[in-house]
């Protein structure tokens, strides 16, 4: 369990540039954060790192960049119109406002609030008191529905023919290109779709930082087959998304399945990978068996053909689908949790280090001239050369000792000093983050060295 706090995490990420406040300079816009250029560094490596395991290292998986925009039937089939919506409740007397689900279980994290009516729901908190969090008192309105979706007006008149809406998901615009991405790649079930993409929920009650927010990032995978082997495919990108998360470094002593008492209108089966956060228990991955739901009425809806026709069998059918969704910026935050470590060192001082898998840190190595005045041109000649290749930083600034410190607290897993001995014999001191433990290596030797330890490896 991570040493850190929450805000102790906020801070440091604002202090390094990971993540900033949103429009901070106005004040700020509740529960929006902007990505600093490290944020922004990792953030494409844990992408990169998603497109190796589900694309690059399967058979016929495939990714797809669909819009945020899309036609609004589409909502109508998906179901999220009708019934997209959270159970919210104010408090009279403070004002503040809950979702209920939340509400009782922060009074009693026993109960599973998710598996009650709305009905049920109010009953209970109002036959246990529930408090408000905010001001102690038990005066709450009836539980109404709010939807989640953004709604937005197309064209220059705002009325209901023109509205359209920010995608709450991106799986649907893998279900509509399904027959697309079938017909091109002349592939054959099973096969998958991958996407990573913005996703918006008019969430009322946001938090812990980047783990909810009304704007995020997923990374969603559909895997499209037949009726018979769905439970087994389930079961599969279960364990899958285990060795993922492990794949980029988390422990798997801090990850667990939750899976699903109600399951939503679609699944069938539904389970979620959960990981430790300091406030408890998080939602990191979520896997479900949506069976042929969402292509039956997309096929209703639309007016199109999307079965499939198996050579093999001689018969057409309607797939079935097996969804896993991966939180990019959960996931991110799951690995700052995972990573950072402050360290007590032999002489009695401390440091704060990222211990993120190499393959991860937004920085792969510092080059660090000893003398500006007699080191700098060597070191500069060093930096342009290996820059070419990962992304390396160049720091001439303060102690040796404290510019080592500055890339532990960021996490860049290689430092190279230039002196002397690199301007006479073109040989570099290479400090290891972890172990703290240095070498010498030939210039010439330098960028195949680090490029066979940062690579990203299924083992």
């Amino acid at each position: 369990m991570s040493k850190f706090t929450m805000d102790d995490m906020v801070g440091y990420c604002n202090q390094y540039g990971f993540i900033f406040q949103g429009s901070e300079i106005y004040g700020g816009l509740a529960n929006t954060w902007d990505y600093g250029p490290l944020g922004t560094r990792l953030k494409n490596n844990i992408k990169d790192a998603w497109r190796y395991f589900f694309i690059q290292n399967r058979d016929n998986s495939f990714e797809l960049d669909s819009d945020i925009l899309m036609n609004p039937t589409v909502w109508k089939a998906s179901g999220h119109l009708a019934s997209f919506s959270d159970p919210l409740l104010d408090c009279k007397e403070c004002k503040s406002r809950y979702r209920a689900d939340n509400l009782i279980g922060e009074f009693n994290s026993e109960v599973d609030a998710d598996a009650m009516t709305t009905d049920e729901m109010m009953s209970y908190i109002r036959n246990n008191n529930v408090c408000c969090p905010k001001c102690g008192a038990s005066n709450f309105t009836d539980i109404r529905q709010f939807n989640l979706m953004f709604a937005t007006q197309r064209g220059v008149t705002s009325d209901s023919a023109n509205t359209i809406y920010l995608r709450p998901e991106n799986a649907q615009g893998e279900y509509v290109n399904y027959m697309n991405v079938l017909r091109t790649m002349r592939t054959k079930l099973p096969f998958s779709i991958g996407q990573i993409g913005k996703a918006f929920r008019n969430e009322i009650t946001p938090g812990n930082f980047t783990f909810r927010t009304v704007e995020f990032e997923q990374m969603e995978f559909q895997t499209f087959c037949k009726a018979g082997d769905d439970d087994n495919l389930y079961e599969y990108f279960k364990e899958y998304g285990i060795k993922f998360f492990q794949l980029v470094g988390l422990d798997k002593s801090r990850l667990r399945f939750h899976d699903h008492e109600k399951l939503a209108h679609y699944a069938k089966q539904a389970c979620d990978i959960e990981y430790l956060f300091p406030f408890g228990w998080g939602e990191i991955n979520g896997t479900h068996n949506r069976t042929d739901f969402d292509l039956k009425n997309h096929c209703e809806y639309s007016g199109k053909k999307l079965d499939y026709f198996d050579a093999a069998t001689n018969e057409r059918y309607i797939p079935y689908i097996i969804e896993s969704t991966y939180g990019l910026d959960r996931l991110f935050l799951a690995i700052l949790f995972e990573s950072l470590e402050k360290e007590e060192l032999k002489d009695g001082e401390t440091r704060d280090v990222l211990k993120i898998l190499p393959a991860l840190a937004p920085i792969k190595l510092n080059v660090l001239p000893i003398s500006k005045k007699y080191h700098a041109e060597k070191a500069m000649e060093i930096y342009n050369m290996t820059r070419k290749y990962f992304m390396t930083s160049y720091d001439d600034t303060g102690s040796i000792g404290k510019r080592y410190r500055r890339g532990d607290a960021i996490g860049t897993p290689f430092a190279i000093s230039v002196d002397d001995q690199t301007v006479e014999n073109n040989i570099v001191t290479l400090r290891d983050r972890d172990t703290m433990q240095q070498i010498t290596l030939k210039v010439d030797e330098l960028v195949e060295y680090i490029s066979e330890r940062i690579k990203l490896e299924i083992k």
